[in-house]
């Protein structure tokens, strides 16, 4: 089991140190097994994220580096999915909530290894069923597999319900589930119950939706419990990349926020439960959602064929002591103008038109001081492995627009300078750009 969270913040479960959302099913769930301090995700934004997931591979090696337009075609269909590969290995397979991987009938899940969908094609939509979401052939609108669907309630919960129907339905046999709520992705919304639960909260609508989040992952965890799977199930928990600036979440102490490539854009909560398998604790190797794919199609036992190699590697013998090596050395990212390569303690972050920064992250994890002129041997060899791992890219299928280019460039370049962020959305640029040309 896959659990994916939308856009939560590094520092907003109960097991990550938060004080003030209540977690108490993830919470439970996390010290039954292995917290992982050092994890990171492929991209800090949805699209891209999800396309590593669902691959193992990093997914500028097949053009998905940026967020998708509206009308895109999707993860390549040259790659093997991780819905494929499950079903190779004899698993019955669903995907629910947030696709975000291809609209056109080729890409969607039912076509890419998923027996069973519930959920929208879409990268995000209302908690709520409305008119303007709801509408058949609309790319927001709640499908079951690929026929329009309609809902009532809370999407959350639903989302939550159909999870449970699922695992009753295949209790008997192998099943593997990719389960990606847009909780706590905005719009903000929260039922009436659970806002009044949180009162006077400071984050009130952010705690309320996280409520609901650990609701629906309490009933599938207790549907488990029930039917005696929970300690022979492995399940995945994080979150797809760091937590939004205008979802209420914290990050913290990282600096940066989803959409940027300092470590509060991509490093993330994140968990294996096992407890047949695994023993308690916390690792500390440096890990990536990348390696979802790999440990998954090891631990299903049946050999799976794969259309290209992956970058991720199975976690599993690191968290049995049979390797005394870490998962990676070096971990990569980049989104058009903005790159960057951790090895070791030390982590660059280049930006066209703004040059590099390093960081010791040992010793600076709020990554304040460049190290760039001080070390130039580290700096030049954290160069050499991003320039040499572009080599083996595609060029981006898409970008992100002018706007969007601008306002990543601007947050990086405040950043760099350890100042407040400016411009955040395109209605901030706007009167930025009005305030700048009338001075």
């Amino acid at each position: 089991m896959v659990l994916l969270i939308d856009d939560a913040g590094y520092a907003d479960f109960g097991f990550a140190g938060c004080k003030d959302l209540k977690t108490p099913n993830i919470d439970k769930l996390a010290s039954n097994g292995v917290v992982f301090t050092d994890a990171h995700v492929s991209a800090s934004v949805c699209g891209p994220s999800r396309a590593g997931i669902m691959t193992g591979r990093y997914q500028q090696r097949f053009g998905f580096e940026c967020n998708p337009p509206r009308d895109f075609t999707g993860v390549s269909l040259n790659e093997t999915t991780l819905g494929e590969a499950m079903k190779q290995a004899g698993y019955k397979t669903a995907a629910f909530g947030k696709w975000h991987l291809g609209d056109l009938p080729e890409y969607r899940p039912n076509a890419r290894g998923f027996d069973y969908f519930w959920g929208f094609l879409a990268g995000g939509r209302s908690y709520f069923s409305n008119d303007k979401d709801d509408t058949e052939g609309e790319t927001h609108s709640i499908r079951e597999n690929d026929t329009f669907a309609t809902f009532e309630g809370y999407l959350t919960d639903r989302l939550g319900d159909k999870a449970v129907e699922f695992i009753d339905n295949n209790k008997d046999k192998p099943f593997f589930m990719y389960w990606a709520p847009n909780a706590v992705h905005t719009p903000m919304e929260a039922t009436k119950e659970d806002l009044a639960l949180f009162k006077d909260h400071p984050r009130q609508t952010l705690a309320a939706m996280t409520w609901a989040l650990d609701r629906a992952v309490g009933s599938m965890v207790s549907k488990l419990e029930d039917e005696g799977l929970l300690d022979n199930t492995l399940i995945f928990f994080l979150s797809d990349n760091g937590g939004a600036h205008n979802n209420q979440s914290s990050n913290k102490p990282l600096k940066g926020f989803k959409g940027n490539k300092f470590e509060g854009g991509h490093r993330v909560p994140f968990f294996i439960h096992w407890p047949d398998k695994i023993a308690s604790g916390m690792y500390d190797g440096l890990t990536s959602a990348l390696d979802v794919f790999a440990t998954s199609i090891s631990v299903a036992g049946e050999k799976v064929n794969t259309q290209s190699p992956l970058d991720g590697v199975n976690l599993i013998p690191y968290l049995k002591g049979k390797s005394k090596e870490e998962p990676h050395n070096k971990l990569f990212w980049r989104k058009d103008k903005m790159a960057a390569v951790r090895k070791g303690d030390y982590k660059l972050i280049r930006v066209e038109d703004l040059g590099e920064r390093v960081y010791n992250l040992k010793a600076d994890l709020q990554e304040n001081n460049d190290l760039s002129s001080q070390n130039p041997e580290q700096y030049k060899s954290l160069m050499n492995n991003l320039e040499c791992w572009e080599e083996e890219l595609d060029s981006p299928l898409w970008t992100e627009g002018q706007i969007w280019d601008t306002i990543t460039w601007m947050i990086h370049e405040d950043l760099f300078l350890n100042r407040e962020v400016r411009v955040k959305n395109p209605g901030q640029l706007n009167r930025f750009i009005k305030a700048s040309s009338s001075n």
